[in-house]
């Protein structure tokens, strides 16, 4: 039985068209080392990608699914799934904002929000980060402490945040401040977006294990209108909802791309020791199979969910099922990967005999990384937990833009 998808004429058509535009406007030299991720690229090579994200926007290819009423592409679920495929083989950075303000404005902003905030993140005129993890709440974050105080029809705000990630400046920041000291948990907060620059706003680079991508934000009194203010100021906890279940995987993956699992693949099949290839090794061999079905396994999630949110189906679990499965996964096949591959794992791009020009070392750090973005993994227990009712508390998903009905997902 052939389980491969097999494209239409029509669709193949579209991917040459995709494939012939990204080799004739993308250098090589233009290209991400890490497939389509934005770790730590160069000042010039972030510059040419985000004028080339305007060209792709205005092509309806770098958020194909979005409505195009505020500059998405409104084109297919199959139409992103080539669009994916073809950009994560030509290594092109598919952007820097991660997208993730799209849904909760979609969702909660009103139509002067949706025109005057996501319009430029979807035309690639404005790059939004995230604004959630504070230094005594990085796990809780109902436990945050920012204060954002109403003065007439101005916000201020004060307070703290770590972690903040991204390539480059900022336009915008998004995320939950305390609005009322007084009410209880998950009532106390409102969503902000916040202009960046702003005055006492400040900025600065964090140097961590995966490198210089991350930022601390310190607020003194930072001034912002009250149209800023996402939903109702006691709605943050619900607003921030939708941003995490996206984050999580609730919107899931048509084709995920796993190239380190194919790196360590062709590693296993290519090297040679003493004679014989590593995979020729009974024991490495097995090692090889476990991390393939560990990628397959968290494929198949995100295949899934994918397709659930693109029905419109009610999700629950579904998610941070996803989510929890990438963390644990991905570290446990970074513990297989320095079993098969040695101390060459451990090589970065600035030893000629790292292999396939450090990605593997790259994978080392991010994977560890990687356990803690949008929660860590106890963190997705806990949700899921509540969402299959084995906990003292109950809970539903988020509303998400398939979910609610809007347009565009």
């Amino acid at each position: 039985m052939d389980f491969r998808y097999h494209y239409t004429k029509e669709q193949e058509e579209f991917r040459k068209e995709v494939r012939d535009w990204l080799k004739a406007n993308v250098p090589d030299e233009m290209r991400s080392r890490h497939g389509g991720s934005f770790q730590d690229l160069p000042e010039h090579v972030y510059k040419f990608w985000r004028e080339k994200h305007k060209v792709l926007a205005a092509k309806g290819w770098l958020y194909p699914t979005y409505p195009k009423e505020y500059g998405g592409g409104g084109l297919s679920a199959n139409h992103e799934t080539i669009l994916t495929e073809e950009f994560e083989r030509a290594r092109v950075v598919r952007g820097f904002s991660m997208g993730l303000i799209i849904p909760t404005l979609l969702v909660w902003g009103s139509e002067e929000q949706k025109r005057k905030f996501l319009a430029p993140v979807l035309k690639a005129e404005k790059i939004a980060f995230q604004f959630f993890t504070e230094p005594q709440s990085g796990s809780d974050l109902a436990g945050i402490q920012s204060r954002a105080v109403r003065d007439g029809d101005d916000w201020v705000l004060s307070g703290q945040k770590c972690f903040i990630t991204g390539q480059g400046d900022p336009d915008v920041l998004f995320g939950p401040l305390v609005t009322d000291p007084n009410a209880p948990r998950h009532r106390n907060l409102g969503f902000f977006i916040i202009p960046f620059p702003s005055k006492g706003l400040e900025m600065k680079r964090q140097n961590l294990l995966s490198g210089h991508e991350s930022c601390f934000f310190f607020m003194d009194n930072v001034r912002i209108p009250g149209g800023a203010l996402v939903g109702g100021d006691h709605q943050g906890w619900q607003v921030a909802g939708t941003t995490l279940e996206i984050e999580h995987g609730g919107r899931g993956i048509a084709f995920p791309r796993d190239e380190a699992l194919s790196n360590l693949i062709k590693y296993s099949r290519e090297s040679n020791h003493n004679g014989h290839t590593i995979g020729e090794d009974p024991i490495l061999q097995q090692k090889a199979m476990e991390a393939l079905i560990n990628s397959r396994i968290h494929t198949l999630f995100s295949k899934r969910n994918y397709w659930m949110y693109q029905a419109r189906q009610e999700m629950s679990y579904h998610g941070s099922q996803n989510s929890m499965y990438g963390k644990v996964f991905r570290m446990v096949n970074a513990d297989l990967a320095r079993d098969i591959m040695g101390m060459n794992s451990l090589l970065d791009d600035r030893d000629p005999r790292a292999p396939f020009e450090g990605k593997a070392e790259a994978y080392q750090r991010s994977s560890l990384v990687g356990a803690h973005p949008g929660g860590t993994v106890e963190v997705q227990k806990v949700i899921i937990a509540r969402r299959i009712g084995i906990s003292r508390t109950r809970e539903r998903a988020a509303a998400t833009p398939s979910t609610s009905g809007v347009s565009g997902v």
